[in-house]
């Protein structure tokens, strides 16, 4: 599991920055401020989050299995929702779904907490 999660932390970080850099090169002219501001939202998130991956990973060759498995998977889907959707938003202008945006933050605030009862309870 720690591979799976040292992987998607690795992919989904290159694709941050691949996006980062299309927001700034390819968006900056063709979408309002507010707009490239929500786009630069994702990408951050999308970054930490991929680095939250790759802390998992480490943390599974010390503590493996149990809540840092459903850490790991929690930022996945995190990281699918709440960036996701705003790259949708912004890429297609349909505001409504920036409601399933707080989906994918609280995905986020579980993996932390997942990763913080772990550290807790060694």
């Amino acid at each position: 599991m720690d591979r799976t999660f040292a992987l998607a932390g690795a992919t989904f970080a290159l694709i941050a920055v691949a996006l980062g850099a299309f927001g700034a090169h390819a968006l900056e002219s063709r979408v309002e401020p507010g707009d490239l501001e929500i786009w630069e939202t994702a990408v951050r998130y999308q970054m930490w989050h991929a680095l939250a991956l790759l802390l998992v990973a480490a943390l599974l060759a010390r503590w493996p299995g149990g809540s840092l498995v459903f850490a790991g998977w929690s930022f996945v889907a995190g990281i699918l929702i709440f960036s996701g959707s705003l790259y949708a938003l912004v890429g297609t202008g349909v505001r409504g779904l920036g409601a399933i945006t707080p989906i994918g933050g609280v995905a986020l605030l579980l993996g932390w907490a997942a990763v913080l009862r772990r550290i807790m309870t060694d």
